[in-house]
């Protein structure tokens, strides 16, 4: 399955999940991302929301006929530079974390901003609700904002213990250059679309290139690990076809 639009939401997936019939069945779940070839059976949810806040303009020359809407919301995303969600440390993936990626008001210098958003990007753990988490950053931020959810996926955890993720860690252990042991990702992958999309099977993260690259200039992944993915990816195939 091909899916566009990952790194912004799952968007791909998504589409694909709503529309009847179009992802076929499916007993487990492979994902490849970037993991040098390490098959990873946990990662992060994700709840992306924007907080808004809404003011009055006035001319910059008499600030006191405005509602000034910047004002409002640095103080409300202020008090989350030391917040911290409840929640349970995950043996894999830790704590859920909270972070604020942007901050964007006003038209131009000599107007009161009638209107300012900021992006707030948090990473869940199981355990967590997209819902909870949203209220606990409501109660946080406090009245003078408004809480706009933009993206709420689930984590993924999938039992180490399987037999099928034993298979994949037997048949990967030569291309990631170790006996693999459960790990997890700090990031979220189309599979948190995917695998409720099929009814939670296990599942896997797993890929060539190497995920301290991303994001960065001249990303590149080598062809001798492309050549060892799909070398493992046919094997895993070959295995749950019996062939």
């Amino acid at each position: 399955m091909l899916c566009a639009g990952e790194e912004t939401g799952c968007e791909g997936a998504l589409a694909l999940a709503r529309a009847d019939g179009r992802l076929g069945r499916c007993g487990a779940v492979l994902v490849a991302e970037p993991t040098t070839n390490y098959p990873c059976v946990a990662h992060k949810g994700v709840v992306w929301a924007d907080a808004v806040a809404r003011g009055k303009t006035a001319h910059g020359s008499m600030p006191h006929l405005g509602e000034n809407a910047i004002y409002k919301l640095a103080r409300a995303v202020g008090r989350l530079e030391d917040f911290s969600l409840d929640a349970d440390e995950h043996p894999l993936l830790g704590l859920p974390t909270v972070s604020l990626g942007t901050f964007s008001g006003g038209i131009n210098i000599n107007s009161v901003p009638d209107h300012a958003t900021a992006g707030i990007d948090v990473r869940t753990v199981p355990g967590m609700s997209g819902d909870a988490v949203l209220d606990s950053l409501r109660a946080r931020l406090g009245d003078e904002v408004e809480l706009e959810p933009r993206v709420v996926l689930d984590p993924i955890d999938t039992d180490p213990e399987g037999q099928w993720v034993r298979d994949v860690f037997a048949v990967m252990e030569p291309h990631a250059g170790e006996a693999p042991e459960p790990r997890g990702l700090a990031y979220f992958t189309d599979a948190a679309a995917l695998s409720p999309a099929y009814g939670h099977p296990p599942t896997i993260i797993c890929g060539p290139g190497d995920a301290e690259q991303a994001h960065r200039t001249d990303e590149s992944c080598s062809m001798a690990a492309l050549e060892a993915a799909a070398e493992g990816f046919f094997e895993i195939g070959r295995r749950w076809c019996g062939v």
